[in-house]
């Protein structure tokens, strides 16, 4: 386990492999511990590094506030911390959002961003996590975490076909803070990046699964409509956790990407 000091808490991330920096990014409710089959893989070619936002894993918790441009900071202080110039930005669901805002925010960082899931409009988030970002409701959810972790375990069929996809979600929702599920997905809530994509001018490719049912799957035509070139891949028998649902082709069509020059 390695971690770094920032002004704004204690960083926590793995780090697997030798190679160029590849830096992955998980979404809201997760940790870096969604990686760890990808970090295994693309170790081979790559020192892959697994971040934990800020409020969530293992990352610091006593922050004001929790919200998608606090992560966008998080990268940059990664990436100086380390000495990492400039390095390829993976990130799932909010990760994806994250990962593009920094390409936009930040462009000398960012060689190439692949968003898995990813909302480009708040508003395509399913209105369930649409609701977890109103604070009365979140308030009651998460002083009753027991029936949000009872509703993974009867959902799970719904959101991913991997078996342990239930136990992973409900180890990882034990390390946040209310504030930390509340303020980021309600900051992801009002995210609209459609009038700054024409600012990415890096390599860029959106994975999206027909069976999503956390964010529209649809979400990848904003992607293609606003950053000319970007490659765009679907899979058809995945959900929101295409990394889980279809491991081999996911890490298939990463690598051909990434290895592109």
């Amino acid at each position: 386990m390695s971690s770094i000091t920032t002004d704004q808490g204690i960083l926590h991330y793995e780090v697997f492999g030798r190679g160029r920096p590849v830096i992955l990014l998980h979404g809201w409710l997760g940790s870096w511990g969604l990686w760890q089959e990808t970090m295994t893989d693309l170790g081979r070619y790559y020192r892959t590094y697994a971040l934990d936002f800020w409020g969530f894993g293992e990352s610091g918790r006593k922050r004001d506030t929790y919200v998608v441009q606090d992560f966008v900071s998080l990268v940059d202080q990664f990436m100086e911390a380390l000495g990492i110039a400039q390095a390829p930005l993976v990130g799932h669901s909010m990760g994806g959002t994250v990962s593009l805002s920094v390409a936009i925010q930040h462009p000398e960082r960012v060689r190439k961003v692949v968003v898995i899931g990813s909302p480009i409009t708040g508003s395509s988030l399913s209105l369930l996590l649409k609701l977890f970002g109103v604070h009365p409701i979140a308030w009651v959810v998460y002083h009753n975490l027991w029936g949000l972790k009872l509703g993974f375990r009867i959902l799970a069929p719904w959101y991913s076909r991997d078996p342990r996809w239930a136990a992973m979600m409900n180890r990882d929702l034990e390390r946040t803070t209310l504030e930390s599920f509340l303020m980021s997905i309600a900051s992801l809530r009002l995210t609209d990046l459609r009038p700054l994509l024409n600012q990415v001018h890096v390599p860029v490719m959106g994975m999206y699964g027909h069976k999503d049912v956390v964010v529209d799957p649809n979400q990848w035509q904003p992607i293609q409509a606003g950053i000319p070139g970007a490659r765009i891949e679907r899979f058809p028998d995945s959900g929101h956790f295409i990394m889980l649902d279809e491991p081999e082709r996911f890490r298939g069509v990463l690598k051909n990407f990434l290895d592109q020059d």
